[in-house]
C-alpha cells in the first residue's frame, strides 16, 4: 500500500496529465494548482483556480480532477476546492509553460 507522500507524487502527477482547454499546457505547470495535501487516510485534497471566473469550464474541470484523481491506486477519495485568492496571472506559470508558450 501506498503511503501518503507516493499518492501526492501521483497526484502531482495526475495533475500534470489535465490540460487547459484554452492554453495548451497542463493545470500544474500553468500555475493552477496552489496546493496538494494528502492526509494520513491518504484521502487527496486539492486547492486550484482558474484563469477567470468565466471560464468555460469552470463547471467540467474541477470534476474532472476529482474523478482523475480518484482513480490513483490506494487513494480513498479526493475534493477539490475551487478559489478565486489570489486571484491567477501569467506569474504563476512554471518555466516550463512559459517557454511551452514562447513567453521566454
Amino acid at each position: 500500500m501506498k503511503n501518503f507522500i507516493q499518492i501526492k507524487d501521483d497526484a502531482i502527477n495526475v495533475l500534470k496529465d489535465i490540460f487547459d482547454p484554452e492554453i495548451p499546457v497542463n493545470i500544474y505547470d500553468l500555475g493552477l494548482v496552489y496546493d496538494v495535501t494528502v492526509d494520513p487516510g491518504n484521502h487527496i485534497h486539492v486547492l486550484m483556480t482558474l484563469t477567470s471566473p468565466n471560464c468555460p469550464v469552470a463547471e467540467s474541470l474541477p470534476q474532472e480532477v476529482k474523478e482523475r484523481l480518484e482513480e490513483i491506486e490506494d487513494a480513498t477519495g479526493a475534493d477539490v476546492e475551487v478559489t478565486f485568492e489570489p486571484t491567477w496571472t501569467m506569474d504563476n506559470m512554471s518555466e516550463e509553460a512559459k517557454l511551452e508558450l514562447g513567453m521566454l
